[in-house]
């Protein structure tokens, strides 16, 4: 079963535990202060525009916040790349650098619906290493560094004992292409509700990693999605005991946007379980309105 190794990925890098003690501490002040921000703009925003694709949007508040992040890092590490959701790559050596998604959840802060996040995760060559996810709707931030653990505040975490998938809780997303193709996890949320506790749908895959790195819920997958999203979120999995991996139990990849994280005794069958699901079929139900959608 293969997943991450954040503190070989560190060694690979050449940090020493000093630097990975600097680095967590830039993510994590600089995540607490972009969600500080975040909450002078929630239920007040100036604007909300959609990116090109349904449902993907972006506030001012996004642009703020992404713009007081990089000044920190910038101010913190001048050295480090950083690739940022609404900036794109910044610096040249993109080997060692930041991801940062300002605003994890646009539609849940645009709606007022208080699930959301500031995330910031280090990488080294796309393989995370230590991360922090500041979700300030609730007053925490969550924040992982090899060598000292995974936290949520001051207070250690680790993911959950759950060992059988019809006493879980699991999460899940769906990308922003679902209206246009046939594999969008439709199916699989199905399949996974009629065999645990529950399936929820947060719509922030930081938080959600979050949570399962808390212990909250016991395991998460999902596709489409970005660095930004996932960078922070799959380290503190990692660092609080769980595993992470793609959805066939083989190594994760960063730039391939699925990921499968839960607890060490639960991922084996969730791997077993999604290998057993095939995406929608043209002309099943549900599949005609994608088709004409994408027609």
């Amino acid at each position: 079963m293969a997943t991450l190794k954040c503190s070989l990925v560190a060694q690979q890098a050449g940090l020493e535990a000093n630097d990975l003690k600097h680095f967590g501490e830039v993510a994590r002040n600089s995540a607490q202060k972009g969600g500080e921000l975040l909450m002078q703009h929630y239920g007040a925003l100036d604007t909300i525009e959609n990116k090109g694709r349904v449902g993907d949007l972006v506030t001012n508040a996004d642009l703020a916040v992404e713009k007081l992040v990089l000044e920190l890092l910038e101010q913190q590490t001048p050295d480090l790349a950083v690739l940022a959701e609404e900036s794109g790559s910044i610096g040249g050596d993109q080997s060692l650098r930041w991801c940062v998604d300002p605003l994890d959840g646009t539609t849940n802060f645009a709606h007022g619906y208080p699930f959301f996040a500031t995330s910031i995760g280090l990488t080294w060559n796309n393989q995370p290493i230590l991360g922090a996810i500041a979700v300030p709707f609730l007053n925490e931030t969550y924040w992982a560094v090899p060598g000292l653990g995974a936290f949520c505040n001051e207070k250690a975490i680790q993911v959950s004992g759950c060992t059988k998938l019809v006493d879980s809780l699991l999460v899940t997303g769906f990308a922003y292409d679902r209206q246009t193709r046939l594999d969008n996890n439709y199916a699989e949320f199905c399949w996974m509700t009629h065999r645990t506790r529950g399936v929820r749908r947060g719509g922030a895959a930081a938080v959600d990693l979050a949570f399962v790195a808390a212990g909250r819920l016991d395991g998460y997958w999902e596709r489409g999605l970005s660095p930004w999203d996932l960078a922070a979120g799959t380290a503190l999995v990692e660092l609080a005991g769980g595993i992470v991996s793609d959805y066939r139990g083989d190594c994760f990849a960063l730039e391939s946007g699925k990921v499968l994280a839960s607890a060490p005794g639960l991922h084996t069958v969730l791997v077993e379980e999604l290998g057993k699901i095939k995406p929608l079929e043209p002309g099943g139900f549900g599949a005609s309105e994608i088709t004409a959608m994408g027609s």
